[in-house]
């Protein structure tokens, strides 16, 4: 997935997450920081939210059930891939990967993951601390042999 589809999508689910949340879309909109107007062409998909929306709706929905099973995860780790180009330290410690992620390799006490939703990709140790996510196969690889070197 890459950041246009990312924003596409967000737009879609945009009215899911709002009626999941319970907010009228004069409500939704203040939140948001969009008008009304605006907020109605999205739900219509006429339409895109642009990326600062679909930045504040991940990061204030982020428990949402509906942006969860749309992106495989935590919508804030979809926006560090794209924000930083991926993520080349620890981070908070995940769930593993129990649920929307798939083992693409194992060495020692790291594990390369593949996202079966968004197609990113991501290292967590064997505390299921993540210390990369990256769009980019070959980088998550060179880095994964970096780590299971040292």
């Amino acid at each position: 997935m890459n950041k246009e589809q990312f924003i596409r999508l967000i737009s879609q689910k945009i009215r899911l997450i709002r009626t999941e949340a319970g907010h009228t879309q004069e409500a939704m909109a203040e939140i948001l920081g969009i008008s009304k107007k605006t907020l109605v062409q999205i739900e219509k998909d006429r339409i895109l939210a642009g990326w600062s929306t679909a930045v504040v709706v991940c990061a204030l929905f982020r428990e949402s059930e509906i942006l969860h099973y749309s992106l495989g995860g935590d919508p804030l780790e979809m926006l560090d891939v794209y924000v930083h180009d991926g993520l080349h330290k620890p981070k908070p410690k995940t769930l593993g990967g129990k649920v929307w992620w798939k083992e693409v390799e194992k060495n020692g006490v790291y594990r390369l993951q593949q996202n079966m939703i968004s197609q990113h990709y991501r290292i967590l140790d064997c505390e299921n601390q993540r210390w990369l996510s990256s769009n980019d196969l070959e980088e998550a690889r060179m880095y994964f042999e970096q780590l299971t070197k040292e």
